[in-house]
């Protein structure tokens, strides 16, 4: 967790990142969006960037522009930010923003179960693996 919070756990960061994931891409509008001072934005997107969270492609030549892309690693954020956007909601505001529908035409509610089981990821329904070096094997 705290290798994932090295690159992710910043309000600024976070919050770049959700633009992204809306389909927000140029800087401006993820500035706007965000609030976020524009030296702080560039500095955090140049640290996602290095991470491989996301990337660049230049959409303009003259003069060089640049939007940013969420690569498949960013992506995969998707339902950690989701999980944190509702978590927010029932216990950091009064009441949300904002909300989602899915596809299937009812209110997003994105519930965290074990994928073999489907049972409930607690605390107490956890034990402790261990990996080996390259962390390709655990258990």
């Amino acid at each position: 967790m705290a290798a994932a919070l090295q690159i992710v756990g910043e309000r600024w960061s976070l919050l770049a990142l959700r633009e992204l994931a809306y389909g927000v891409h140029r800087f401006a509008k993820i500035a706007g969006y965000t609030g976020a001072p524009r030296d702080i934005l560039a500095d955090r997107l140049r640290k996602l960037e290095a991470a491989g969270v996301i990337e660049r492609r230049q959409y303009s030549e003259h003069p060089p522009r640049h939007e940013y892309h969420l690569t498949q690693a960013g992506q995969e954020l998707f339902p950690v930010m989701i999980g944190l956007l509702q978590w927010g909601d029932k216990w950091a505001v009064d009441a949300p923003a904002v909300a989602f529908g899915h596809e299937c035409g009812h209110p997003l509610r994105m519930d965290s179960g074990c994928r073999h089981c489907a049972g409930e990821i607690t605390p107490e329904s956890l034990s402790l693996l261990l990996c080996d070096a390259g962390g390709s094997d655990c258990g």
